[in-house]
């Protein structure tokens, strides 16, 4: 395999771990917007911590989905070390399933570039 094609799979990685990321956290936060402009009451129809669940699983969203932006800048900065920042991305994607994800196709995307950069030769 050329130089070209690594340099060509590490960008590819990096830059649908990046999309990923910022779906993540741009899901985490219409999430978050969304629950606490339109449904600041909501406790008293689903119990309170029904409501607070919400805010936490999008705030656990907007975190992961930073960590996924981090390893995709990271894999991109040193490609020597694509596959750690590859498994940072992976988990950090499969774990924001919990925040939704990013509409779920920030995870799923997350999940692809993390797996694109674990198989790099």
């Amino acid at each position: 395999m050329s130089v070209s094609n690594i340099k060509v799979e590490i960008s590819s990685a990096a830059g649908l771990s990046l999309a990923a990321g910022i779906i993540i956290v741009i899901g985490g936060s219409v999430s978050s917007f969304w629950h606490t402009t339109f449904f600041p009451q909501m406790g008293w129809m689903m119990g309170q911590q029904f409501a607070s669940g919400i805010i936490v699983s999008s705030l656990v969203g907007i975190v992961f989905g930073a960590v996924v932006i981090v390893g995709a800048v990271l894999m991109y900065k040193k490609p020597l070390q694509t596959r750690q920042w590859g498994v940072i991305v992976l988990t950090a994607s499969a774990l924001s399933f919990v925040g939704m994800g990013g509409f779920m196709i920030g995870a799923i995307l997350g999940v692809i570039a993390g797996v694109i950069a674990l198989t790099k030769s």
